[in-house]
């Protein structure tokens, strides 16, 4: 089992496989825009800053390829305004 998120195209999410189940980000995409919707940890994975580092890694992914974000879940809109290094990642 791999901890590497992979985005599943076909499922339309970022996904993070983890001993005890998998996180994921539900996303949409619009020219380069990704609209994030949905992050979703297990509850027996929570509190261990695993919805954190799911946003984390997906934003580092979507950077690498150019894109830009809309988050429309609360949980990554919460962790990109906390952290200003993400502003530049905002789709206007």
């Amino acid at each position: 089992m791999s901890e590497t998120l992979v985005d599943n195209a076909a499922a339309h999410r970022f996904e993070l496989t983890l001993p005890g189940g998998m996180a994921f980000i539900d996303y949409r995409r619009s020219g380069d825009a990704v609209f994030l919707n949905h992050a979703e940890v297990p509850a027996a994975l929570g509190g261990q800053g695993l919805g954190t580092r799911l946003v984390r890694e997906t934003l580092a992914l979507i950077r690498s390829r150019g894109e830009r974000v809309v988050p429309v879940c609360s949980f990554v809109r919460a962790t990109m305004a906390r952290h200003a290094e993400y502003d530049d990642l905002r789709a206007s």
